[in-house]
């Protein structure tokens, strides 16, 4: 796979006139042969540079690794799989050459996706920009060139948890929004499970709002408000018509909606001290293995 995407990549990039490319790859703790590929790339090719990690960090750690070692006025993040169109880049460069900071590239379809996962992916798109202060376009991917300038701001938000469709939207800068249809990789399966997709949306969420927390108070509220006016009845109803004999549905209901709520709450709670747990013990995002930027040094200084 890496070999078809450095063949179709370098296609695209040594038509473009006036610009000079390298490439960073992140072997993400693989256990294949992924980092011996790379050496052979990086041994054959001047402009090929890899960072191996000595652990799977995940794909949020692998774009911030790429970012920090960048030295470009514009950098490019793409996956390796071909499912971002090496296609795309020249025009992407054409919006810089216009004046945007960014230009991202954005699923029109998702043609070889399942519906369901469809669906939920576009809920998880509404639900965050209702409930967030960032905007996040629909069917945005990862997929961008940035200036400079965005880069640097990018890696200024250097928190663990990172969830970066949030970060470049937070960031701000100009972005040109290309329109692409969904491409389904040559080989191999994706690793994202639904499981690992739902908890990437939940960290998405809570990393750039509260309001599930002032969602979670607010129903408190409300169900605090409705538990006092229905003591209040009970006791009129006693005082008047005597003590009755309670009801075991309307007491059974009553514990379980409460009950589901307790933990629905103890839930969101844990969700965000999870964040301040993890931000608080100041781990590093990544831990290099190997990288060949160490040879880029020792050539420099000779």
């Amino acid at each position: 796979m890496l070999n078809l995407f450095f063949t179709e990549t370098n296609k695209i990039l040594t038509s473009i006139p006036n610009y000079s490319f390298r490439y960073i790859f992140v072997d993400d703790g693989s256990k294949d042969k992924t980092l011996v590929l790379l050496k052979e790339l990086a041994a054959a090719n001047d402009n090929v540079y890899y960072l191996s990690f000595s652990r799977n960090f995940g794909k949020e750690a692998g774009m911030y690794a790429g970012l920090k070692h960048s030295t470009g006025d514009f950098v490019i993040i793409m996956d390796a799989d071909l499912q971002h169109p090496p296609a795309m880049i020249p025009d992407m460069i054409k919006a810089t050459e216009e004046g945007y900071d960014c230009c991202a590239a954005r699923r029109s379809s998702r043609t070889g996706e399942s519906k369901i996962r469809s669906a939920f992916s576009r809920m998880f798109y509404r639900l965050s920009n209702k409930f967030t202060d960032i905007k996040l376009v629909q069917g945005a991917v990862d997929f961008r060139i940035m200036s400079r300038k965005m880069v640097n701001a990018v890696l200024d938000l250097s928190e663990v948890q990172r969830f970066s469709k949030g970060i470049f939207a937070w960031v701000g800068f100009d972005t040109k929004w290309l329109p692409y249809e969904n491409v389904e990789r040559p080989l191999g399966t994706s690793k994202w499970s639904f499981w690992g997709l739902f908890k990437y949306a939940i960290d998405g969420i809570t990393a750039f709002s509260v309001a599930p927390l002032r969602f979670v108070s607010a129903l408190g509220f409300v169900i605090s408000t409705f538990a006092f006016i229905y003591i209040i009845i009970t006791l009129v109803q006693t005082l008047i018509f005597g003590i009755d004999v309670p009801g075991y549905v309307t007491t059974l209901c009553a514990v379980l909606f409460l009950g589901g709520i307790i933990e629905l709450s103890i839930g969101i709670l844990g969700e965000y001290i999870g964040h301040i747990y993890m931000e608080s013990k100041n781990r590093p995002i990544y831990i290099l293995k190997q990288s060949n930027f160490d040879n880029e040094k020792e050539s420099s200084n000779e």
